[in-house]
């Protein structure tokens, strides 16, 4: 593990905060930002089996999404559906080790497992009113609003990117879960495309 002192986000070498220090944001269509250093923990298991559901639940405070492609909250935590039998916890910063010993403790006998997976993703943040049209240039989702709606998450395609897209409020401010390798060239394609409606970027 990388000690906390040399850690750096993926994005640290874009200069994002003396960039945004000097960011206008009145009037932005759309601001862009870096979530740096988010706990992800991989999570899988039977999501039929209750003692599955329920042991995530005693050791996140987070209830288990069933349905495809939503995404459950709790305590600054969320839960989101990868596919039937996978999920991603995320929570802040430095709590990856305690939540990831106290799922495999409540796994015990179960077909289950759970894996830090923090550092192997970056995550983009898109807000404003031109958000939607901005990832609409790249994906093959359909992101109106009646179709995609708010806690609701979906695995595609951005551009020449993978990534896990997360609709986290109707401002709206969609979340970008994306490989590390892939986050500098997402986000300056997202740059560019966002060029026409007056982008600001936020520290």
């Amino acid at each position: 593990m990388v000690e906390t002192y040399q850690r750096r986000s993926p994005l640290a070498h874009l200069g994002l905060v003396a960039r945004a220090a000097s960011s206008r944001r009145d009037g932005a269509g759309i601001v862009m930002s870096e979530v740096p250093h988010r706990t992800i923990v991989n999570i899988r298991g039977t999501a039929s089996d209750p003692a599955f559901a329920s042991a995530v639940q005693t050791a996140t405070g987070v209830a288990l999404p069933s349905a495809a492609n939503t995404v459950s909250t709790g305590g600054g935590r969320q839960i989101l559906w990868l596919g039937p039998n996978e999920w991603w916890l995320t929570a802040r910063d430095g709590e990856a080790g305690a939540l990831v010993e106290a799922l495999r403790a409540a796994f015990v006998g179960q077909h289950a497992t759970a894996c830090d997976v923090s550092e192997s993703r970056a995550i983009i943040a898109l807000k404003g009113p031109k958000a939607r049209e901005v990832l609409m240039r790249g994906v093959s989702l359909d992101l109106h609003p009646r179709e995609f709606r708010v806690a609701q998450c979906a695995q595609t395609g951005v551009s020449r990117a993978n990534a896990l897209i997360h609709l986290v409020d109707d401002a709206p401010t969609y979340e970008l879960y994306v490989l590390k390798s892939f986050s500098d060239y997402l986000w300056r394609w997202l740059e560019k495309v966002a060029a026409d409606f007056n982008p600001a970027v936020e520290a």
